[in-house]
């Protein structure tokens, strides 16, 4: 546990966490924070395998209804895939006090989550019209990171998914974030080795630069 600028808490949860679980806990911070009864919050952890619905979920996307448990998430966006290997990274953040721009917030996250894959040699970026982080062009072309928020009261949570080496036929039971025609990869795939202590080493290296945006009235979604 990592005490960061501006009194965020940083915490990193080892093994699995179970989602029901972290959800509840996830959902009773945003409270505390909103009224002024806790600390804003990074919360770095991985789940078992699962699927979780976002609130634009079409049922015909989840291709594989009794492979893995399914989860209502509450957050925005569609279906996507936790798992062992993937770095899961809720963000609980103030944003009455930040801002208040969603959309600087999520470019925000698109450009942290792109400069950590940076250091490992991986090119990442967002795409207008597609929230995430893409690597490749052309036939080369799949999503690495995916992003899923929502705010209540203007305090954040849930957060975003890194691939770091997960088991990627375990996506192959839904049509990812309702993009079917792109695949999805990883940081191992793409040839990098880290262990997710170093990646969660980059991500607290280049979390100041989000909190740095938060506010800026040069901050908007067109340039991320």
């Amino acid at each position: 546990m990592v005490d960061l600028l501006d009194g965020v808490e940083w915490r990193v949860t080892p093994g699995l966490s179970p989602y029901a679980d972290t959800l509840a806990e996830m959902e009773a911070r945003a409270a505390a924070i909103r009224a002024g009864e806790a600390r804003e919050l990074i919360w770095l952890l991985e789940h078992p395998p699962l699927y979780t619905a976002g609130t634009s979920a079409a049922e015909e996307e989840l291709l594989a209804p009794d492979r893995f448990p399914v989860f209502r998430a509450g957050r925005g966006g569609r279906y996507t895939y936790h798992g062992p290997g993937q770095r899961v990274g809720y963000v609980l953040l103030d944003l009455e006090k930040r801002g208040r721009d969603v959309r600087c917030f999520v470019s925000g996250i698109e450009r942290w989550l792109i400069a950590t894959l940076g250091e490992f040699g991986i090119e990442g970026r967002s795409e207008p019209g597609r929230v995430g982080i893409w690597v490749g062009k052309g036939a080369e072309e799949a999503k690495i990171g995916a992003i899923g928020v929502r705010v209540r009261r203007w305090v954040s949570f849930h957060g975003f998914s890194l691939n770091v080496n997960p088991d990627l036929s375990h996506f192959s039971g839904i049509v990812p974030c309702g993009l079917g025609e792109y695949p999805v990869t990883s940081m191992a795939r793409l040839g990098a080795t880290a262990g997710m202590e170093a990646v969660d080493s980059a991500l607290l290296r280049h979390f100041p630069d989000l909190l740095g945006r938060l506010g800026q009235s040069s901050c908007d979604a067109g340039d991320s």
